[in-house]
């Protein structure tokens, strides 16, 4: 910038200028990251060596965590309560961009906030809240794939947001289409991406139909599996969208559906194209020459609709979680887990013949607990011209959700530790034979 001079001009004027322009700039600067929205976030600069982070961090203190010990690996996390939390939550809808419009409950008037301030407390040991610093060094260098519905959107956009205390990525999309986006972590060289598809395999709509789908159950969703071998991290989940009508097809052959009302097919149960879809993604990863990463199923988060279904008036107005002794999971919830286990316990086994890793996320049990952490009418204006029902398979953010990062988190930490391990095994065995 260059500036003029009248000749009686002093030089205190000049240096008061200067140093409003430069505190001015350095506010907005300061602010413009914050209320950034999420679509128009810029895209990733280039940057020097200068801008990575370093494994340790002042700002770590302000975050109160209790410490893990070498005894919680033997702890089942996912078996507990909730416990009141009043520290949280840890983000909010002013301060993260990444929240999606539907799951934004207090924006859209959610009267009361009780729902946001629990933790998960496994029986027998403590879970580390999540730390945002101690995540981002762990995958330091790292990528990790969000793959299947709007669930998984869900997750992805919580972890974003609860990351958003040390820094905000950049979108480093190659692609417009909202379902397949990529954000970046400059200062950790750190990408997250999300991957659309809700039945993991190759799926279409029927022709001429407004929401019937044909479900190719042993043919591959190239829309994910061909950009997904580099990754390190492979988070997989589906699960709501086989309550739809479907047409299932196994090797180039109609075998079957759920719901087509098609007086010459076979009604299938849901568990059948459930499972062979699940076994079709695993086949995927175990398949590829060139993938190492970890696969992580994450287990069915149940909904929550009371006095009705989600299209004749069900809703969800409870206030606070349920103990573990006031609800049981069952029907369509409980055949959805149980086929979930089973098929990645058969993947398991199958991928360890390959070195392969297969982790199991399950959050069914904490989530079922959970009645009051769906948007219900609140994630729209109560007054929008809008047809929508009231939603009670999502989660609000912040909410509940926030604490499948406390599981993933741990999850990391116990994966370093095994790795150690291994390492120091393979040491002594070359030691002994030498």
């Amino acid at each position: 910038m260059e500036f003029s001079f009248v000749k009686n001009q002093t030089v205190q004027k000049v240096s008061m200028t200067v140093l409003v322009i430069t505190l001015t700039t350095l506010i907005i600067l300061a602010i413009l990251p914050i209320y950034y929205p999420l679509r128009k976030y810029p895209s990733m600069l280039k940057t020097s060596s200068e801008s990575v982070a370093p494994p340790y961090h002042a700002a770590e203190k302000l975050i109160k965590v209790a410490d893990d010990d070498d005894g919680d690996n033997k702890c089942d996390i996912f078996v507990g309560e909730w416990v009141p939390n009043p520290d949280a939550p840890y983000y909010t809808n002013t301060t993260c961009w990444a929240i999606h419009e539907h799951q934004n409950c207090m924006k859209y008037g959610r009267p009361d906030d009780g729902f946001m301030k629990w933790r998960w407390k496994p029986d027998g040991c403590d879970l580390p809240l999540f730390n945002p610093y101690q995540f981002l060094d762990i995958v330091r260098g790292k990528s990790m794939a969000f793959v299947g519905d709007s669930i998984g959107r869900n997750h992805m956009q919580s972890l974003i947001c609860l990351l958003s205390r040390v820094e905000f990525p950049f979108d480093v999309s190659d692609t417009e289409d909202d379902y397949f986006r990529r954000w970046k972590y400059i200062s950790y060289n750190f990408t997250v991406a999300a991957f659309w598809s809700p039945f993991l395999v190759k799926s279409q709509k029927a022709a001429g139909e407004a929401d019937l789908y044909n479900l190719y159950l042993d043919e591959f969703d190239e829309k994910w599996t061909s950009q997904i071998q580099s990754f390190d991290y492979v988070i997989l989940n589906a699960a709501q969208w086989f309550l739809r009508p479907s047409i299932y097809y196994e090797n180039h052959r109609l075998v079957g559906c759920r719901f087509c009302q098609m007086g010459n097919i076979t009604d299938l149960p849901m568990t059948f194209g459930y499972r062979r879809a699940l076994r079709t993604a695993f086949r995927a990863l175990k398949s590829f020459k060139n993938y190492k990463g970890i696969t992580i199923l994450r287990t069915y988060a149940p909904s929550h609709f009371e006095n009705g279904e989600w299209n004749k008036g069900g809703d969800c107005r409870r206030k606070r979680p349920f103990r573990s002794n006031e609800t049981n999971l069952g029907g369509f919830g409980l055949e959805s887990y149980l086929t979930q286990v089973e098929e990645f316990r058969r993947a398991e086994k199958q991928g360890e013949k390959k070195g392969l890793r297969f982790r199991l996320l399950d959050t069914t049990q904490a989530m079922s607990l959970r009645p009051d952490g769906h948007p219900s009418r609140f994630g729209h204006w109560p007054n929008a011209n809008v047809t929508l029902y009231n939603d009670c398979v999502h989660w609000c953010l912040p909410g509940p959700i926030d604490s499948w990062s406390d599981f993933l988190l741990h999850m990391l930490k116990m994966e370093g530790r095994r790795s150690h391990e291994e390492m120091l095994q393979r040491n002594r065995k070359q030691k002994m034979r030498r």
